[in-house]
């Protein structure tokens, strides 16, 4: 799977009809989602990998929008503390991986571990060699136990991802945003492609989806699409009346 250049998608959409459709597939992923959650067979992981800026928190945002809280969570990955250090490299992934009936969206994932120590060199590349087919195995492993593992790459152009950055600085509603390093992280945006090319390549078992990140609405619009589209092909059913109060 290859990257696009341009990620903005080629086609003469219209805003405003794809938002409408975007929201109409919000409200069915909600409905879904309950559903889901009280039949208590299945789960979905949303994994959100991207360069800084490409929007990951905004996308876990609107596809929440009408999901009900019970049934949902959030995970946000950051650098591993001293004791995910001290364990496998899976060993914090799969300590939140959701329970049956859950909804959870990962922003960030196991990935960071072969992005980060690729491009800043702390670890082994024998070490980040073996890790691509690990990864492999474990989601193999949560699908076959009915975690559905659904894979964004949420594409931004480097334009694009300095003018989300100068807003952090200019508007004061996103100074809390702001990290000098994820400008030291953007001087090395190319190294970064290039890993994230690699990963989509080696570890594709469980297919990525590559999204356009550069316009909101194309990059929510098309998450929607697919986890829509799964939840509609699990055979979720409403779970039976058990009673013996009313003798049924």
């Amino acid at each position: 799977m290859k990257i696009p250049e341009h990620p903005t998608l080629n086609r003469e959409w219209d805003k405003k009809e794809i938002k409408k459709k975007t929201d109409k597939m919000l409200e069915e992923i909600g409905e879904l989602q309950y559903k889901m959650y009280a039949q208590g067979k299945y789960s979905i992981i949303v994994l959100l990998q991207g360069i800084d800026a490409s929007g990951k928190d905004g996308v876990a945002k609107g596809i929440l929008k009408f999901c009900n809280p019970v049934g949902t969570e959030v995970y946000s990955f950051k650098k591993p503390t001293d004791l995910e250090y001290a364990h496998d490299f899976l060993w914090r992934v799969h300590n939140v991986c959701p329970a049956k009936g859950i909804m959870k969206v990962f922003i960030r994932s196991h990935y960071e571990d072969i992005l980060v120590p690729s491009v800043e060199k702390y670890i082994p590349a024998d070490i980040i060699e073996k890790r691509y087919e690990t990864i492999n195995t474990f989601e193999k492993m949560l699908e076959d136990h009915g975690t559905k593992v659904l894979k964004f790459f949420l594409n931004v152009s480097k334009e694009t991802q300095e003018e989300r950055l100068m807003e952090r600085i200019e508007m004061e509603e996103k100074h809390w945003k702001h990290k000098d390093g994820d400008w030291d992280t953007r001087e090395k945006f190319d190294q970064y492609l290039k890993v994230y090319q690699k990963i989509l390549t080696r570890c594709n078992d469980v297919p990525w989806h590559v999204v356009p990140a550069d316009k909101n609405w194309q990059k929510l619009y098309t998450v929607a699409e697919v986890v829509l589209k799964t939840l509609k092909e699990l055979d979720l059913e409403w779970p039976a009346l058990v009673t013996e109060r009313f003798g049924k």
